[in-house]
């Protein structure tokens, strides 16, 4: 049975907002989509806890420009109590990218316990995108960013870009640990979901763009996986 499938969606928005790590207080976005923005974005149109998507590639349709925005955001995370708005109102400014279009190559890979063919939830994937169906709205980056998705209509990224990203923002880990409790979070396995303890850490990888297309090393999932089962080990 395989267990691996390729998908493609093409997706894009009037702004977008993939915020780099380093920079604390003011955004600022990576030029191109991250893996981790892209997964988000699959997520979003269709997910089940028997397979999971590992990003492959992603087109660049339309790099879009740079612009910035002065935004209204509150100083603090978002719990279960309430607060007044106005007591936590900050003004940040933010460097986003507008007018941004891309192809997001993924690989559909089931997980160990799974029993269903990948065809099958690759064909249902395909039909949510032919619909215009999703569980929620995707975003670039931010919620505020909606993102349109369709499916690939042949479009490809312009063969003479190419540009050096730097080091970017590959994924994040959510490592279940009894001995760094940073924040709870639902892990998903045979015996259904339960909610652990532990913290996040995150990944990087030189990108770079080559004939318009960011390609993502798939190595890097592996070393993330290896960091996730190993702390629950």
């Amino acid at each position: 049975m395989e267990r691996t499938g390729m998908v493609t969606v093409k997706v894009w928005g009037e702004y977008a907002c993939f915020t780099r790590p380093e920079f604390k207080v003011e955004r600022v976005s990576y030029p191109v989509m991250t893996p981790s923005a892209a997964r988000g974005v699959l997520e979003a149109i269709f997910w089940k806890p028997e397979f999971h998507y590992e990003i492959r590639a992603i087109g660049v349709l339309n790099m879009g420009s740079e612009m910035v925005i002065l935004r209204n955001e509150i100083d603090r995370r978002q719990g279960s109590n309430p607060f007044f708005v106005e007591d936590a109102r900050q003004q940040r400014c933010s460097l986003v990218l507008k007018n941004v279009a891309y192809l997001i190559r993924a690989e559909m890979s089931l997980q160990p316990w799974a029993t269903d063919p990948v065809y099958k939830y690759r064909d249902q994937f395909n039909r949510r995108v032919e619909r215009g169906q999703c569980y929620h709205r995707p975003y670039l980056g931010t919620r505020e960013f909606a993102a349109f998705f369709a499916p690939a209509d042949g479009e490809s990224p312009d063969p003479a870009l190419n540009l050096d990203l730097g080091i970017m923002l590959f994924d994040i880990a959510f490592v279940a640990s009894k001995k760094r409790v940073d924040l709870e979070f639902m892990r998903h396995g045979p015996q259904g979901a339960r909610r652990v303890q532990g913290y996040t850490q995150a990944f990087f990888f030189p990108a770079r763009l080559e004939q318009g297309w960011l390609k993502v090393p798939p190595e890097k999932y592996q070393e993330l996986y290896r960091m996730e089962e190993g702390e629950n080990a």
